[in-house]
């Protein structure tokens, strides 16, 4: 029963990081090679451009924010988790671009203003445990200029996870944009085990 709850605590982890737990977890998500992997491949299919202003939720300890500043050179990208660890292991690791990189502790049910509309949202393993997933996404794409791109992806981490549960994690991630007013949906798989699932989608003009 003691080691059933320690486990627990510890899968809640990667849900909301803090404490000392907390940096292992996010330890172990920037360490893991099956991460870098979903998160450098999520990006390359956001196709973002030198002047993009772009927006990550949920971004953990930060990859996929190092590969957005990588390609954003003259843009903006923004970052929004709840986890206070989080923020601070993501600044680190993007340290080099800090000057146009803004990382912002805040959950996605409050996200803040950004200003000018954005080109692009991405959210990697997160949308699975926003509050209302259909109204955050309306408010994203309420975020996004006409045409703007948004990527959701999944890698089901449940035990027994295989190519079945992927399928149907993008099928519910394609409802959830249809749902929320989002068109030209197209649906991506990366090979892992169990395979990664991105359906990515547009803001109507």
């Amino acid at each position: 029963m003691v080691k059933t709850g320690l486990k627990q605590r510890m899968i809640g982890q990667f849900h909301r990081p803090h404490g000392v737990g907390g940096r292992i977890a996010g330890w172990v998500m920037a360490h893991r090679a099956s991460n870098r992997r979903r998160n450098v491949w999520v990006v390359e299919l956001l196709d973002v451009r030198p002047e993009d202003r772009v927006l990550e939720v949920g971004f953990g300890p930060g990859i996929a924010l190092g590969e957005l500043a990588a390609r954003a050179t003259r843009g903006r990208v923004y970052g929004v988790d709840h986890s206070a660890v989080m923020v601070g292991r993501a600044a680190k690791r993007t340290r080099a671009a800090a000057g146009r990189i803004e990382l912002i502790h805040a959950s996605v049910d409050r996200l803040p203003s950004f200003g000018e509309p954005l080109d692009a949202v991405l959210a990697v393993n997160s949308s699975g445990f926003w509050p209302d997933p259909p109204q955050r996404l309306r408010e994203l794409r309420g975020l996004l200029r006409p045409g703007g791109r948004i990527a959701l992806a999944s890698q089901p981490r449940c035990p027994g996870a295989n190519r079945d549960t992927t399928a149907r994690a993008a099928g519910e991630l394609r409802e959830l944009l249809t749902q929320a007013g989002f068109t030209g949906l197209r649906v991506e798989t990366l090979d892992l085990d169990p395979p990664v699932a991105c359906v990515l989608g547009l803001n109507p003009r």
